[in-house]
């Protein structure tokens, strides 16, 4: 049976987004014409203004409905749905200014209307979405508008399915049954005709974990589903193959599933690499004075010693490239591998204590010159891979360029080689060095796998504010 309790919430999120966005433009209209002394351009009467935003409001919805501002997959993420906001507030003020351009009569009174509204139209819909949010999760709380799942396969991912959704006051998904798999509390069934001959409750939806030998069993759980309108799910088994982007495409006239191994293809690829360049040339002309008194200094404290450091990593595809660093280490110690370097200080045994702290001592590195320390604590040791942007070896944001004897210890790094090593990424705004060699490379991981826009954005916002609170630099 099909649970209407999505619909419901979406209906409720157009006519909320539609009276946030009237109470928006409305105080936008007493702010600038009410309630500020300066002139306006032309005296609109309240009425006349109103009549003509609600005329254009519903093509603002429309926008907001073709960015997927309705859909589950978008309102259940919280970022998401925020980035989706502002998009929408843009598109829905750009339809408001065409509107006006078209029309033969003006509907604002002042300029400053608009920005109001954009400014308080995108407030007001993201305080009206989170009460929302924690109105629907009250719901929850209750037993309301939840959706009853009938699990389906003997696979270790049955038991992993059920416990990412079994919190239903978060998830609004309550597990009624599981189908071939022993799950400790929980009802099991044996097979997919008791449960449905069992189970007194409407199944909204179904997940299938695995498929069965016999195509007739799966066909029968199909055909269940689309006679009882209920909703249908299958997750393979080897869920590795299932990552990245995925298309269903015709390919010699058969259906197939398109499976890469990277979200970051086609245009996406294309404007990455544009807006690296961009913004990397504005970085550099502003901070070129900064990076110019870094090498005066160096010269000064160190004049026996180079100023860059180069080192071959990892980037896309498994090419090496030589990183541009600022150096950090002592004259005499720059270029050389960890344990030679603390061989060559009489220290061997800080390797084994190095490398088990994922690559980083948990006190003062005996290595770093002065001016190196203060480089690495403020990150601006990382100012001269900009210029390996530039070049095209590395990206602003991406898994982190590693030296081919790290990366190749790692089982999954093809799949991180995928896309270009990064300046930031994942990793580092979610604690830098603070966390272990594997966690990162797992971040890496779904970096590769879930790449979008707007979490570059995201993460290069991160970055900043850990560089400038210095939050887990080392």
């Amino acid at each position: 049976m099909k649970n209407n309790a999505a619909i419901v919430y979406a209906l409720f999120l157009i006519m909320g987004d539609f009276i946030a966005l009237v109470a928006a433009f409305v105080v936008a209209y007493i702010l600038r014409v009410k309630l500020d002394p300066r002139p306006i351009i032309q005296d609109i009467p309240a009425d006349t203004y109103l009549y003509a935003f609600l005329t254009v409001l519903p093509l603002w919805i429309l926008v907001h409905a073709s960015i997927g501002l309705y859909t589950g997959e978008v309102y259940e993420r919280r970022f998401k749905e925020l980035g989706r906001l502002l998009i929408g507030s843009f598109l829905g003020t750009l339809v408001l200014i065409g509107y006006d351009f078209v029309a033969e009569d003006e509907i604002f009174p002042a300029r400053l209307v608009v920005v109001y509204g954009l400014l308080l139209g995108f407030s007001f819909l993201v305080i009206f979405r989170s009460i929302a949010r924690i109105g629907r999760q009250a719901l929850f709380r209750y037993g309301f508008a939840v959706s009853n799942v009938l699990v389906i396969g003997n696979s270790p991912v049955t038991n992993e399915v059920i416990s990412a959704i079994s919190n239903t006051k978060s998830t609004g998904l309550r597990v009624i049954g599981a189908v071939g798999r022993k799950i400790e509390g929980f009802r099991v069934f044996t097979s997919f005709q008791e449960a449905t001959q069992s189970i007194a409750l409407p199944i909204h939806t179904i997940i299938q974990t695995e498929l069965y030998s016999a195509q007739e069993k799966n066909n029968d759980i199909l055909r269940y589903a689309h006679e009882n309108h209920v909703s249908y799910r299958f997750v393979p088994g080897n869920s590795e193959i299932f990552v990245g982007n995925i298309a269903v495409e015709l390919f010699a006239g058969l259906p197939m599933i398109a499976v890469h191994q990277t979200a970051l293809i086609g245009w996406g690829r294309i404007a990455k690499r544009i807006f690296d360049v961009f913004v990397t040339s504005v970085i550099i002309v502003l901070l070129s004075p900064l990076m110019l008194a870094i090498i005066v200094l160096m010269k000064i404290f160190e004049p026996k010693g180079q100023v860059f450091f180069r080192q071959v990593r990892l980037t896309r595809f498994n090419h090496e490239f030589s990183v541009y660093k600022f150096r950090t280490h002592k004259t005499g110690l720059s270029g050389l591998s960890y344990k030679q370097a603390f061989q060559k200080l009489g220290q061997p045994e800080l390797y084994d204590i190095y490398k088990a702290n994922s690559y980083s001592l948990p006190f003062k590195d005996p290595r770093e010159s002065t001016i190196g320390r203060f480089l690495r604590v403020s990150s601006l040791d990382e100012l001269p891979q900009l210029f390996n942007v530039i070049q095209g070896d590395l990206s602003l944001v991406g898994p982190r360029a590693l030296i081919p004897d790290e990366l190749n210890t790692y089982l999954k790094k093809h799949a991180i080689l995928s896309v270009k090593s990064g300046i930031t990424g994942l990793a580092q705004v979610s604690g830098r060095k603070n966390i272990s060699f594997d966690e990162r490379r797992k971040l890496d991981m779904f970096y590769v796998q879930n790449w979008s826009f707007w979490m570059d954005i995201i993460i290069l916002l991160k970055t900043l504010k850990a560089v400038l609170s210095g939050v887990g630099a080392k």
